[in-house]
């Protein structure tokens, strides 16, 4: 099944990598003061992956290839140059 996430945190040892998926809603007003008291944001867990670490380089590159292959296919398109583009 699919899970809806916003946020990640990372935390790891010396034999893996623990990815810890969450869904942050807005705040209330009393939230966000707890928040700012406490230095903390709760958030429910959605998920948690445990990932050994010689699999994490592949992880990291999966997603910069992925990102790349985003990017190239949903830029915004750019202004054209004055004198470059189409004459009508």
């Amino acid at each position: 099944p699919r899970t809806y996430a916003n946020f990640c945190a990372v935390n790891h040892t010396p034999f893996d990598f623990t990815l810890t998926f969450c869904e942050v809603q807005p705040l209330s007003e009393k939230e966000i003061r707890e928040a700012e008291s406490e230095h903390v944001v709760r958030a429910p867990a959605r998920a948690r992956i445990v990932l050994p670490v010689q699999f994490i380089p592949t992880l990291i590159a999966a997603l910069q290839e992925n990102m790349r292959i985003y990017s190239e296919s949903h830029q915004p398109p750019q202004p054209v140059p004055p004198g470059k583009g189409p004459i009508h």
